[in-house]
């Protein structure tokens, strides 16, 4: 609702003749009202009583927090989205042998459980991630690494493939079997907003082997994510993902960000169907992002079925990651 409507609406309560519409009364229970980021805050609504029920009509103007201008997120970008052009401006084609280009890619490592209790050591090895037959390979492997049960690689773009807004394409065929969780996902470069979630994330894709086919796609925020249920998200069905390759891309745009698998849109993140004055914290996506591609294993949410220990070693193989940018958006956000 609009602020200057709750303002107006509290001015008539404020108005009423006599004992107004908006008079005092008894005071009973306060009601919980859900707020934007998905908690519950208790209103004192004895001030604002029709009789015995509490008025829609009559809002307390101390209640409604205005948002600074600069501090508005995700707001008056004016373009075409069908007339939009893309050119391309960092792809691999992984069309060589060996490991991963050093120009394009580097390494997050370690065997910490990256937050999320995962089983797998990442590595820099050849054996977890090589170029070979014009596919990326990523191997996730049953063997002690660095103390812990599997090794894996988790490769990353950052200070190699940094951007802000475009289309982000990856084709690629996921591994498979309970315990496996493969993501194709983006994280923030420069953590301007805070740590995580507070600088955002955007997961292209996600899946998780126990529940073959179903394929996720979410971003995370400081208002809006798993941990505070508040997470949005959505998932798609697709038969044979682990038996052949499809796409899966994004189109981040200044105002919101579309799903895809092979060219259907799955999913749309747009902060302002949520919550009429976005700010950073549910849309931190105006700061630079990277890609990440990875296979983790078991962990809270990829181990919640446990892990099949017969299954491995588990490949996710990539046949080009390719990143293109809108000079019609440049145009408005530069």
């Amino acid at each position: 609702m609009k602020y200057g409507k709750l303002i107006c609406m509290a001015y008539i309560c404020a108005a009423a003749i006599g004992f107004a519409a908006c008079g005092s009364g008894e005071a009973s229970n306060a009601p919980e009202i859900a707020d934007n980021n998905g908690g519950n805050e208790v209103v004192d609504d004895s001030k604002w009583r029709v009789g015995g029920q509490v008025s829609e009509a009559c809002v307390d103007p101390a209640t409604v927090t205005q948002v600074p201008e600069d501090q508005i997120k995700a707001k008056g970008y004016e373009y075409d989205h069908d007339s939009l052009t893309y050119e391309l401006v960092w792809s691999d084609e992984f069309d060589y042998e060996g490991l991963p280009d050093p120009e394009k890619w580097d390494y997050d490592t370690g065997a910490s459980g990256w937050g999320n209790h995962e089983l797998q050591n990442y590595t820099r090895d050849i054996k977890n991630a090589e170029v070979k037959d014009g596919k990326l390979v990523i191997s996730a492997i049953k063997e002690e690494s660095n103390g812990a049960d599997y090794s894996s690689v988790r490769l990353v773009s950052r200070g190699k493939g940094d951007w802000l807004y475009g289309r982000i394409e990856v084709r690629a065929k996921l591994p498979y079997g309970k315990g496996t969780w493969p993501a194709i996902w983006m994280l923030p470069t420069d953590w301007k907003y805070g740590s995580w979630p507070k600088s955002g994330e955007i997961d292209i894709m996600e899946h998780v082997g126990y529940d073959q086919d179903v394929i996720h796609y979410s971003i995370h925020t400081e208002s809006y994510y798993h941990s505070i249920g508040t997470q949005k998200t959505a998932t798609k069905r697709y038969a044979g993902v682990s038996e052949g390759f499809h796409d899966y891309a994004i189109e981040w745009l200044p105002d919101k960000i579309l799903f895809f698998t092979d060219g259907e849109l799955t999913f749309t993140y747009q902060p302002t169907k949520y919550k009429s004055t976005p700010t950073y914290k549910e849309w931190p996506f105006d700061k630079r992002f990277h890609l990440l591609l990875n296979i983790a294993v078991g962990g809270d949410w990829g181990g919640v079925m446990g892990v099949d220990e017969s299954i491995w070693p588990q490949t996710m193989e990539v046949e080009y990651v390719r990143v293109y940018q809108s000079p019609e958006i440049k145009a408005i956000t530069e």
